[in-house]
């Protein structure tokens, strides 16, 4: 990636996993998407989307939805962008937030560096979430893995200065992994300090997958880094 080339990433990090619909989740796909779905290749505007001045927070890989929504709902003085491929899940949160009258939250349905190759301008984002992305344990597949040198840089250039990249897993050598990548990548800096992770802050919800986790004795590892 160059100045005037955007990164154009040849392997994805993610699948296309073919996943049933509910009558809910089709019926909000069908009738929320006007209001809550952003289109790529359209610039984002967040004050004409949200008609309003506020931080912006996006989110890669929201699953279902549900931690989204619960953050939203707590930070109203905040605005959220979720991206996220899988169609399930899109409905599922485009459902939740009609349901709870949620007016802070919009949708990508599309590859997030497409996103922000296309749509985010630079300096624009206050907070990036990755959380638990895919941790592609074998070796061979360590190539998907989302973080990566090029993304870093991609995410930097549209992070505001003094913005947050806020990841969190809860598979250690894909911690590890995060930390080696961002220690190397320029113009960042670790809020915990080098090479080492932060407490859970408060505004992530802990997800059920996350208990069941923390009663079976495994880790999470959460990790912020400052735009520089």
């Amino acid at each position: 990636m160059t100045e005037n080339k955007p990164y154009m990433r040849k392997i994805r990090s993610f699948v296309m996993r073919a996943g049933r619909l509910t009558e809910g989740q089709q019926r909000a796909l069908e009738q929320q998407w006007p209001e809550y779905g952003l289109e790529l290749g359209v610039p984002f505007n967040p004050v004409e989307i949200f008609q309003r001045e506020a931080p912006l927070i996006a989110e890669i890989g929201f699953g279902m939805g549900d931690s989204m929504l619960e953050m939203a709902q707590a930070d109203p003085d905040s605005d959220f962008v979720g991206i996220e491929v899988h169609t399930p899940g899109v409905g599922r949160l485009l459902n939740n937030a009609s349901e709870h009258s949620v007016t802070n939250i919009r949708v990508y349905q599309d590859d997030a560096v497409e996103v922000f190759n296309q749509c985010f301008a630079d300096d624009s984002i206050d907070r990036l979430q990755l959380f638990f992305p895919d941790p592609w344990h074998k070796k061979k597949h360590h190539k998907r893995r989302i973080v990566q040198l090029e993304f870093a840089e991609l995410v930097r250039r549209k992070l505001k200065p003094g913005g947050i990249w806020h990841m969190a897993t809860d598979w250690e050598p894909y911690a590890e992994h995060m930390i080696e990548i961002m220690s190397a990548a320029p113009g960042y800096e670790n809020e915990a300090g080098e090479k080492l992770y932060v407490p859970k802050p408060d505004y992530r919800p802990e997800t059920k997958f996350e208990r069941r986790g923390a009663r079976l004795g495994h880790g999470v590892w959460d990790m912020r880094f400052i735009k520089v």
